[in-house]
């Protein structure tokens, strides 16, 4: 039974945060909301190593207590600030909860309150707003037109600031994309990783096997193409068609790289113009079946983006992190500028829920893709499965199909194909095939 929206029994009854600890061992944010009728809602918020300038602000606490990064500030913020100024109001008003936390903050980067305070009683609301119906939160966002599994970027070799290696690229994922079945893509996936870590203990020793902050191996790598090449390697060996059944996705998170002072990226030891950057683009996507190039150039650089797009547009996903930070702002200038085709969405980037939804229309609206993503920082919460579920993404980024904080959205996505009595997979009709 489906209550009104203005039911009693939706109205938030009580608002509660916490300190937890996400996978870095890090603290982080947990909100608790309770309505009057007894539906209850709780998220963590995640955290990111590779930042752009532009994401909501974490709060953290500064001083000795957890290095610095303790987060009791943003937690008094929920409990005394936030708080009272929520209850009372009903929890399916999203957009009237969410406008209330960015008045109660004023800043134009959710600053004074905390992002992470912010997020997390942003997603609690609405997960409790779903408890209280008695639908499951994917349902909630998306009603009847929430049927469509994601197709995952699973990041296998990481680089960049989330490894000890030398590879100056961040993240090198599979995109198992050829399959019908949810269920079947996750398998491959698997077997891939698997393999690859065969593969890496055979050439590199078995130390060379240690995970990252998302999963992914580590090896002793300096080159870009020796990581593309592991990746071949690994999805023949799993028995599967490298490009047909299962492309490559990178991640080059290149503001990590690029260099102010010097107008240019330092890629494997050399200095490199904007343009010597999309000659390399055009190379690898040439040479290997790469579907999807995340933050190819620095976080300020629209015109690069958007001839990247004239270049490789009709191939590739090139999709805008750093550039756009789930910001509609952000994005907006994008659509205009037509730079990149692909928007990375993370919904602590933005700080609330309603933000990130009106991102995610305005992608839609405007032909560019949008994927749901996890952040290097994660905890057990899957709100991110169910929301790319919801909101009819098609893709999903949330890391290596290893450590606990990366299955649990990968569980949560099995335990919602079984829910759903067809469940629809886009397969390769969410990429441009190469011509």
């Amino acid at each position: 039974m489906y209550l009104d929206i203005y039911d009693d029994a939706y109205i938030i009854k009580d608002v509660k945060a916490r300190t937890v600890l996400d996978s870095r061992g890090n603290p982080t944010v947990q909100v608790r909301v309770v309505t009057e009728g007894l539906g209850v809602g709780v998220a963590n918020a995640p955290s990111g190593a590779s930042t752009g300038r532009h994401e909501a602000v974490e709060l953290r606490d500064g001083g000795r207590d957890f290095k610095g990064k303790g987060v009791s500030r943003a937690v008094e913020n929920v409990n005394k600030l936030i708080a009272p100024a929520l209850v009372g109001l009903s929890s399916r008003r999203q957009y009237e909860v969410d406008s209330k936390l960015i008045e109660i903050d004023g800043t134009p980067n959710k600053a004074r309150l905390g992002g992470n305070a912010i997020v997390a009683t942003s997603l609690a609301v609405a997960k409790a707003a779903s408890s209280t119906m008695g639908v499951p939160f994917y349902y909630y966002l998306g009603g009847r037109a929430a049927d469509t599994l994601p197709v995952p970027l699973l990041n296998i070799i990481n680089g960049g600031v989330h490894a000890g290696n030398k590879l100056d690229f961040q993240e090198f994922m599979i995109v198992p994309a050829g399959f019908s079945s949810f269920h079947d893509a996750l398998k491959a996936a698997v077997e891939v990783y698997h393999e690859l870590k065969t593969i890496i203990k055979n050439k590199y020793g078995p130390t060379a096997v240690n995970v990252g902050d998302e999963g992914g191996y580590a090896p002793p790598l300096e080159k870009v193409r020796d990581a593309l090449d592991l990746l071949v390697e690994a999805i023949k060996g799993a028995g599967y068609e490298p490009g047909g059944q299962i492309a490559i996705a990178i991640d080059a998170a290149s503001s990590q790289f690029y260099r102010e002072d010097k107008g240019a990226y330092i890629v494997e030891g050399r200095e490199m113009t904007r343009d010597d950057m999309l000659l390399l683009y055009e190379k690898l996507v040439e040479d290997y079946p790469v579907v999807s190039i995340e933050d190819p150039l620095h976080e300020e650089d629209f015109e690069g983006f958007a001839e990247m797009r004239r270049r490789l547009g009709g191939r590739i996903l090139i999709v805008g992190d750093d550039l756009f930070t789930t910001n509609p702002a952000r994005l907006s200038k994008g659509i205009e500028t037509g730079a990149g085709n692909a928007v990375l969405v993370k919904v602590n980037q933005v700080g609330t829920l309603s933000e990130t939804i009106d991102v995610v229309k305005m992608a839609h609206e405007n032909g560019y893709r949008a994927i749901i993503s996890h952040r290097s920082g994660e905890t057990e919460d899957t709100s991110i499965a169910d929301i790319v579920v919801g909101l009819s993404t098609g893709l999903i980024k949330t890391g290596a199909p290893a450590r606990g904080e990366r299955t649990a959205k990968y569980n949560r996505l099995l335990e919602i194909a079984e829910e759903l009595e067809k469940p629809r997979y886009p397969g390769f009709k969410v990429f441009p095939r190469k011509p």
